[in-house]
């Protein structure tokens, strides 16, 4: 059952990142002036990042759970976890304040981000921040392609029956 669990854990994570940044960003922009657009896509980031910070406390939490109970092959998931842990962290929680700082500065002055003076420092840390959403979708795709299949989570469980048996 844990590892069921794992399983949801991550599709729900991983698939979440991909759709609203590779699927819904693109179409808001395609869709909508540029300043309603980036507003709708602030929101949905920020969900998204709250998404993947509880997904990826679950995951280690159950990780090491599952690790502890003998299943080394998550021992090597954890890092995968942390990896993207740490992009959401960086990427979002560490990033955005400035980016919203220099939005609501422009709004301020009377223009949109993109008009304003600060618009290559906003470049600059959308682009690091577009980064760092890059490499946690690549750990994501990672972790999904490392996942136990079945017959790799019943042996532990079926060499350890054996033990307690002998």
């Amino acid at each position: 059952m844990p590892h069921r669990v794992f399983r949801l854990i991550v599709v729900v994570w991983v698939g979440s990142l991909l759709t609203i940044g590779y699927a819904v960003a693109p179409v808001l922009f395609t869709s909508l002036d540029r300043m309603t657009a980036g507003s709708v896509a602030a929101q949905l980031f920020r969900i998204e990042a709250v998404i993947g910070v509880v997904c990826g406390v679950l995951l280690l939490a159950l990780g090491n759970l599952l690790v502890r109970r003998g299943n080394d092959v998550y021992r090597r998931l954890r890092w995968v976890m942390t990896g993207m842990l740490a992009c959401v962290l960086v990427g979002y929680f560490g990033l955005q304040p400035f980016m919203n700082a220099l939005r609501v500065a422009a709004l301020n002055a009377g223009t949109d981000v993109g008009h304003s003076a600060y618009a290559s420092r906003f470049g600059l840390l959308h682009g690091v921040s577009s980064l760092f959403y890059l490499v946690e979708s690549l750990f994501g795709l990672a972790l999904v392609w490392m996942l136990p299949g079945s017959a790799t989570l019943a042996a532990p469980l079926r060499s350890g029956a054996q033990r307690d048996a002998a």
